[in-house]
């Protein structure tokens, strides 16, 4: 069995242009750092809102292994049964009984299973069932050390951070997502999880989180409601690389990545 896994997780992947970033930059990237597994968050992948079936089938084929979600993943309708029919695209796992889709996977790599669970913060966000509660009672029934990783969708710094200290120890990665600005305090917790407050996004950095900013600014100048254009200046790929030991399930480091996409063309 091999001793120690590679996972690259993708921050927020931002419509057309975030969609050709992973295209361009996601097999190189998987070369250059030996990654063994790959997870994205693709609730952004249809024009900056919300996720189709065509544009998931478009970034799995890039060789993305499972996509994670938030709260813009009902803003598409066949949505509801894209979550439904597929395996590896999760929503968030505390949103109330009876809705499309699950929360929670299993995959593998060779023969070693790595679970990836999708959880939603409720600070500043639409209401949904406990996140930390919900968390633990599905952890209970996973295997002890086996590698999880979990996209936590959430506005609040301090919900994140919360809820990484609440898990360490007990899942491989707890990766912040839905802000899309990537922060700096990536870091190994003391009982093994790693940890960063968000990952990123991939997409236009010239913008504001992803959106042209001049209609932005002017909603701030104006308050009034504007039709949002996702931008398509300097494409960047943010996210994180965790090492994880295969045994224990427990991090051995993780690392941020930024890479940006030179259009040649």
């Amino acid at each position: 069995m091999q001793s120690n896994l590679r996972i690259l997780f993708i921050g927020d992947i931002i419509g057309k242009p975030g969609r050709r970033v992973i295209k361009a930059l996601l097999p190189e990237i998987k070369r250059k750092y030996d990654i063994h597994f790959t997870i994205a968050n693709g609730e952004n992948l249809a024009g900056g809102l919300g996720i189709t079936k065509s544009t998931a089938e478009e970034v799995l084929k890039y060789g993305i292994d499972c996509l994670t979600t938030g709260n813009h993943v009902w803003d598409k309708k066949e949505a509801y049964e894209l979550l439904n029919n597929s395996p590896n695209i999760l929503r968030p796992l505390n949103y109330p009984p009876g809705v499309p889709g699950k929360g929670i996977c299993t995959a593998k790599f060779k023969d070693i299973p790595i679970t990836v669970a999708n959880i939603q913060g409720r600070v500043f966000m639409p209401l949904t069932d406990c996140p930390f509660r919900k968390i633990e009672e599905t952890l209970k029934r996973i295997p002890e050390n086996q590698i999880v990783i979990v996209d936590f969708h959430a506005e609040a710094t301090s919900e994140k951070i919360a809820m990484g200290w609440f898990l360490d120890g007990r899942v491989s990665a707890l990766i912040g997502t839905h802000t899309h600005v990537a922060t700096a305090d990536e870091k190994v917790l003391p009982k093994g999880t790693a940890y960063i407050t968000d990952a990123g996004m991939t997409g236009p950095t010239e913008s504001v989180i992803g959106i042209r900013k001049d209609i932005i600014i002017e909603r701030f100048l104006t308050s009034l409601p504007a039709k949002f254009e996702v931008a398509n200046k300097e494409l960047t790929l943010n996210g994180v690389i965790i090492e994880i030991d295969t045994k224990s399930g427990k991090a051995i480091w993780i690392k941020r990545v930024k890479e940006v996409y030179k259009d040649e063309s």
